[in-house]
């Protein structure tokens, strides 16, 4: 985030009295621009928990929570949906058309999961990027960042709804293509692996053999649409009412190669990466070991 500096979403915000580089105005300490200018991933962390403590690098791990179910009870089941249903139709039909089934059927999945939740991602977002100034006050939760949107957007021209999905086009510019790398190359890595078992898979080889399918395909993906999430949370944070509706995930990309060029394209691709492939890995290994179980007593009943 540091990428787009102190005149987008730090330009309101009074330096914290433990930057070494504060200037003092009047009685308020005021932050230079290299107080926001950060050098990598370690930088960032020790600017953070030096500027706002150690505590801030957890900020919206509750609207992290509150978006992981909803979001992934409805993206991973309807994934299963669809592939199960193109993989029959195309079986039938179109039998040149299987291999590109997990690519569809992903992509339709996120698409209807991220649309559904958005306003929790937005949440989560906001309250990571901005601080409380006034000591001692308790920031804001999920629903109090979320009623503070819908009541500072006063433009009669634009329902107050339609900021709750601010930058939604963004995410899903994002997403989409996210999960379109991801499936294909989950389901391919996954199959390989699992064919060296054959018929004496289990539970451990189930899970190895998703965390590993997910932790290649969900850092490979992470990487190659790191451009796109970085425009996607410069939407987000944008404070200005008007222009944030107004961005476009093209025009957004444009600005940041303008201003900051490749770099600025892939800021934060390490954390990215880092954080996607586990996830992934955890996620899908979860899942398939859930409906293995499931599976495992529906036929032991009968």
């Amino acid at each position: 985030m540091g990428v787009f500096g102190p005149n987008m979403m730090f330009a309101d915000l009074r330096c914290s009295p433990s930057c070494p580089h504060a200037a003092v105005h009047g009685t308020v300490s005021i932050c230079p621009t290299d107080c926001f200018q950060y050098k990598g991933t370690l930088d960032t962390l020790y600017k953070i928990i030096r500027q706002e403590g150690i505590t801030r690098l957890w900020r919206g791990t509750t609207a992290g929570l509150t978006l992981a179910v909803p979001s992934v009870a409805i993206y991973l089941p309807l994934y299963d949906i669809f592939q199960n249903r193109m993989e029959e139709f195309a079986a039938q039909n179109v039998p040149s058309l299987s291999p590109y089934v997990p690519f569809v059927a992903g992509s339709l999945a996120r698409s209807l999961a991220c649309t559904t939740c958005y306003p929790i991602e937005l949440a989560r977002t906001r309250m990571q990027a901005f601080k409380v100034n006034n000591a001692g006050t308790k920031p804001p939760g999920v629903l109090r960042t979320l009623i503070g949107l819908l009541s500072n957007a006063s433009n009669p021209v634009v329902p107050s709804y339609r900021v709750l999905w601010t930058g939604l086009g963004a995410l899903l510019a994002r997403d989409v293509p996210f999960s379109a790398i991801c499936w294909p190359t989950l389901e391919h890595i996954r199959r390989r692996l699992l064919s060296m078992v054959g018929e004496e898979a289990n539970a451990v080889s189930i899970v190895g053999a998703n965390f590993s399918a997910g932790f290649v395909a969900g850092s490979l993906a992470a990487a190659a649409t790191c451009p796109l999430d970085v425009a996607k949370t410069r939407r987000q944070i944008e404070k200005d009412r008007s222009r944030a509706l107004g961005m476009t995930t093209r025009q957004t990309l444009m600005d940041i190669w303008r201003s900051a060029g490749l770099k600025g394209l892939f800021a934060g691709v390490g954390p990215r990466v880092g954080r996607a492939g586990p996830s992934v890995g955890i996620v899908v290994s979860f899942y398939e070991v859930v409906k293995y179980a499931i599976h495992g007593q529906h036929s032991s009943s009968q």
